[in-house]
């Protein structure tokens, strides 16, 4: 049984695990020269309704990079507007974690490889072949490429390329496994219309602000500096990650600790911000570019199943923001996990599991999927730490932290360590 993965972000990672722990031959493949994808700049974990999904997910046996991730915390529990108990994990020594992980575990990994070739006979991938011809060849694919970029829809919709973690011009831009096999992909909405999103956060050289402000961070994982009326920008309605569009995040500039400075706006001009107090010498870390923009995402969207089967393919299935409307590394880690889990149970002719929604999982892959098939759906940005899907999980009861009563929520499902 040869799994093979386009992208080798926190999806895709996770579904090299998941299909591996079900005994698949599984290769990962990796358009750059590192995994994480956007998780290289990331680093919020378990804040609001994160917390809920992450430990369904571990009673389901599907802990193992969340594990991986405690192993990296620089910050546990912290809070910051708008968000509870959140972990912040360090973005330089995680990913070298996971890979080492990956490896443990068999995972073949294949990195600077970007696919942009497909071999299908009718509705079935055969083989995939990067930008060598080096071809790859397997009984089932999943399509983690994400929805970010390339350099065309950077300049298109948002304000250019920004030179972030992506690194398109360095790599080349993404390539949709989905898009290759011919299938129209979905594209999300701003509010006006236009196309895409803008990521959420900038990354600041910690060592380039004022003494007390390194200090706070690295004491507490927090700092937030009060915007001079005159300096204030208000970004809240292009970024990706509306959980952060709040009043708190446009009047003041919100510092999280992940290694670098985590600054919470999708970008902030350089001259303006080194006219805040503790910002005089500040220089972006990532994108470099932070003056003008970031990533520009949700271009390329599977349409597909809530199982992550990609609609009018015989072998193939999606996983992180290709399966939908989704932001963060949890919501990337769990379609991951799900997808890996799926594509063996397809090979093996078994029946794909559908996570149910009683589960906050389930409710969310559901949930998107459905709101996907609007025009108001796609206009709207979903994850378990903000907006609309937080707002769900509460009223619906599925938001707790309560660790007993979500392993017994799983546990009446009939889904513990289903994934182990």
């Amino acid at each position: 049984m040869k799994v093979i993965i386009a992208g080798g972000g926190w999806a895709g990672c996770a579904a090299a695990l998941s299909a591996g722990k079900q005994g698949a031959d599984v290769t990962l493949i990796e358009r750059t020269d590192m995994l994480l994808g956007t998780g290289l700049v990331g680093g919020i974990m378990r804040n609001n309704g994160r917390f809920t999904a992450t430990e369904e997910m571990v009673a389901m046996g599907g802990g193992d990079l969340f594990t991986v991730i405690d192993t990296c915390l620089r910050h546990k529990s912290i809070q910051f507007p708008g968000h509870e108990h959140a972990d912040l994990y360090d973005i330089v020594k995680t990913p070298h974690a996971v890979y080492g992980y990956l490896k443990s575990m068999n995972i073949r990994i294949h990195f600077n490889s970007r696919i942009n070739k497909i071999e299908m006979k009718q509705k079935k991938i055969t083989g995939i072949l990067d930008q060598n011809n080096t071809e790859y060849k397997g009984d089932v694919f999943i399509d983690a490429t994400g929805t970010a970029g390339p350099v065309s829809n950077c300049t298109k919709y948002g304000n250019g390329c920004a030179m972030c973690i992506i690194r398109c011009p360095s790599f080349g831009g993404r390539i949709s496994l989905t898009a290759l096999a011919g299938i129209e992909e979905l594209k999300g909405l701003r509010s006006d219309g236009s196309i895409g999103a803008m990521s959420g956060s900038c990354k600041i050289f910690k060592e380039s602000l004022s003494q007390e402000l390194i200090d706070r961070l690295n004491t507490k994982g927090v700092a937030i500096v009060s915007i001079p009326e005159e300096l204030i920008e208000d970004h809240l309605q292009i970024k990706a990650c509306q959980q952060y569009a709040l009043k708190d995040f446009a009047k003041n500039l919100i510092l999280l600790d992940t290694g670098h400075a985590k600054l919470m706006a999708p970008y902030y001009p350089l001259q303006k911000l080194n006219r805040i107090p503790g910002f005089e010498k500040a220089r972006y870390e990532d994108p470099y570019g932070g003056s003008k923009g970031n990533s520009m995402r949700f271009f390329a969207m599977a349409p597909r199943h809530n199982t992550l089967q990609v609609k009018g393919m015989d072998n193939l299935f999606c996983a992180g923001e290709k399966t939908g409307l989704f932001v963060g590394h949890t919501e990337a880690i769990i379609t991951g996990i799900l997808a890996g889990y799926n594509s063996v149970r397809h090979l093996l002719k078994e029946n794909c599991l559908t996570l149910p929604t009683e589960l906050a999982t389930g409710d969310a892959i559901a949930f998107v999927n459905e709101e996907m098939q609007t025009q108001e759906g796609l206009q709207k940005k979903y994850t378990f730490s903000g907006s609309c899907l937080f707002e769900r999980m509460k009223s619906k009861n599925l938001y707790t932290i309560d660790i007993k009563a979500i392993k017994e929520r799983v546990e009446k499902a009939g889904l513990t360590d289903v994934f182990a």
